[in-house]
């Protein structure tokens, strides 16, 4: 995408607002991109099973397509938007891959432990563990934050990566890899969303400190921070608390745009793959070139 046609998508984002979390694809004007025509795989991830949760839309769709791409099987987990779910699993299966959709909660450890082991039965394998379920509310008050929102982040946000990290866990072998979508609001804080820039920074350390503990066992674990990218979490949150500041959302940093889910996909490919043998516990900002962390 040339920077003109990124500027001219990002203008046509006018105001908007969806009523329920975390959005769906179906509603957002106008609709996000996620894998480039000119994106040629290479066949960096054949053989492989990637689990990727929130895969259904947004960041996680892409990440999902850019496996398939790359040659990969790929299960989604998403909570109950089934025609997005539905409408990616024929992305996938369209780049040659196969798709298995699990639909619930990753609040619930329970799910959690059955999705891998259904992952497991249905694919063989599990070699790629993408992270990536979230939510978020716009509070600018902290004492506006319920009791509720708060623990809902927190289990959403964080709980949801370390149920599905310690079932996944006894199947990944040295080669394969954890991926965890954070946030640029963990390294620089946004002031409208306390509770979940901290569910990010947790990530962080997570993402950190499990690095340091499978690094023995040749497992990689890294994250993604993306800036502000054009997601349907953005009209169900942002949109839900102010439609009208959807149609600034992304200006503010120094490409002056959001990204889009296909700007990010790709990082995930990286990770996954050997092109990053080298590399575990760090952190790759796509951010529309926010200097962050030093």
């Amino acid at each position: 995408m040339t920077r003109k046609e990124a500027r001219e998508k990002a203008e046509d984002v006018e105001p908007q607002a969806q009523d329920r979390q975390p959005g769906v694809e179906s509603e957002m004007e106008p609709p996000a991109e996620f894998i480039r025509d000119e994106y040629q795989g290479s066949g960096k991830l054949e053989g492989k099973v990637a689990v990727v949760t929130g895969g259904d839309s947004g960041i996680g769709r892409s990440a999902a397509l850019h496996f398939a791409r790359e040659g990969a099987d790929v299960a989604i987990l998403y909570l109950d938007e089934e025609r997005d779910a539905e409408e990616t699993k024929e992305m996938i299966e369209a780049e040659g891959g196969e798709c298995l959709t699990i639909a619930g909660d990753v609040r619930d450890s329970a799910f959690c432990q059955a999705a891998v082991e259904e992952v497991i039965e249905e694919l063989g394998d599990l070699n790629v563990l993408v992270n990536n379920a979230a939510m978020q509310v716009v509070k600018p008050d902290l004492t506006e934050i319920t009791d509720e929102q708060w623990e809902e982040t927190f289990a959403t946000n964080i709980h949801g990566y370390f149920y599905l990290t310690r079932e996944a866990l006894p199947y990944l072998e040295d080669g394969d890899t954890i991926i965890n979508t954070t946030s640029i609001n963990a390294f620089q804080g946004n002031d409208t969303l306390v509770d979940y820039s901290s569910t990010k920074g947790a990530i962080s350390a997570f993402t950190r400190s499990l690095s340091q503990q499978l690094a023995s066992e040749g497992i990689r674990v890294n994250q993604v921070a993306p800036g502000p990218i054009w997601t349907p979490l953005i009209p169900a949150t942002i949109g839900d608390y102010d439609p009208e500041m959807v149609e600034e959302f992304g200006t503010d940093v120094p490409m002056g745009r959001p990204g889009q889910p296909s700007e990010v996909g790709p990082a995930y490919v990286y990770l996954a793959s050997q092109d990053s043998s080298y590399m575990s516990g760090q952190t790759l900002h796509i951010n529309g070139g926010t200097v962050v962390g030093g």
